[in-house]
């Protein structure tokens, strides 16, 4: 590759570079300034040319990558739900991926991927690592069909972890009393303290099926003759909730002024919840589980068919609702199976 050489003109130099019959100008200070200018641009061009061919590929890593992937579209998500837990992806993406955080998106190979899967799965759960192939797959899947950076998404190319059986855990009515307990709160009285509260939303939460977030987002204005309008649910959607007489029942004991119906923020109602429960060695009790517990009654007591039952809980997939959500016992089938 040969430079052309500088040209003084004045107190500086300029130099003058030929590609592709086009003209490339630079000044500097000194001869070997514009020589070193030269070399460069000339290198870039040539690399550009061939990007363009196909010839070579971009420089494009896996954090680079990511960080486009959450500004175009983590973002703009519209359920802030997800914009939260991609933003956590984001966040602890180098932390995750080490040294594969700096490969090429083009050098990242399906053994890469494996090998990655590998280590985490021996940190985390197999629902969380499945939960983050599905989010990485949708990254590359974006650089393939939108920015058209590759031809193939490694991440389709390996195995994903089996995926466990879901959780059928229901609640015990001694359990619920020594929730109650442990959050020193006696059931049909007002709620004034935080930890009142909680024991009040979990209450609340086995006889509408509501989530935790929906809980602690829900309004008095929301609060409707016979039902609870759920504005924005886990789904993006609205819905409503039809208020049996032990909700009717719950929600005549909020008596503050506030706006919301439980007066603390999510993560406040989660650490309460968290170290209360700890405390009385219920560790394997989710709030979650209030979901499973109170969709099983709805079907044991109120004979509830299926698609009316995910209207009410906001499932779009009846399998999930079915499968994951509905926990009958032994007693329960044989009563369903007699009547």
């Amino acid at each position: 590759m040969k430079i052309p050489k500088p040209r003084k003109r004045g107190e500086t130099y300029t130099i003058t570079v030929s590609y592709q019959n086009k003209r490339y100008y630079c000044t500097r200070d000194t001869a070997k300034e514009c020589e070193q200018w030269a070399a460069l641009k000339l290198l870039e061009l040539k690399s550009q040319t061939r990007i363009e061919s196909g010839e070579l590929k971009p420089k494009f890593i896996f954090r680079d990558l990511n960080t486009k992937y959450y500004q175009d579209v983590g973002q703009l998500n519209p359920s802030k739900s997800s914009r939260d837990w991609i933003k956590g992806q984001y966040k602890t993406f180098e932390m995750k991926f080490g040294a594969l955080a700096q490969k090429s998106i083009y050098d990242i190979t399906p053994k890469d991927l494996t090998n990655w899967r590998n280590k985490r799965s021996s940190e985390v759960s197999a629902n969380t690592v499945l939960k983050e192939i599905s989010h990485y797959s949708a990254m590359f899947t974006y650089a393939q069909k939108e920015l058209f950076l590759l031809d193939d998404n490694p991440w389709m190319q390996i195995t994903k972890p089996k995926k466990p059986k879901a959780r059928d855990r229901r609640i015990h009515p001694s359990e619920i009393e020594l929730i109650l307990k442990v959050l020193d709160y006696e059931m049909g009285t007002i709620p004034v303290l935080s930890q009142h509260y909680v024991a009040w939303g979990f209450l609340f939460a086995i006889e509408t099926a509501m989530r935790k977030g929906e809980l602690v987002a829900m309004q008095k204005n929301d609060i409707h003759d016979g039902h609870v309008h759920i504005p924005k649910s886990k789904n993006g959607e609205a819905r409503n909730v039809p208020l049996s007489e032990e909700a009717k029942a719950l929600l005549e004991l909020i008596k503050h002024d506030g706006r919301k119906i439980i007066p603390q923020s999510e993560n406040a109602f989660r650490l309460m919840w968290e170290k209360r429960k700890a405390a009385i060695g219920l560790n394997d009790l989710h709030f979650h589980d209030t979901r499973h517990e109170a969709i099983t009654r709805m079907v044991r007591v109120r004979k509830l068919p299926v698609e009316i039952l995910a209207k009410i809980t906001g499932h779009k997939k009846i399998d999930v609702l079915v499968n994951t959500y509905y926990n009958p016992n032994a007693d329960d089938l044989v009563e369903a199976f007699n009547r």
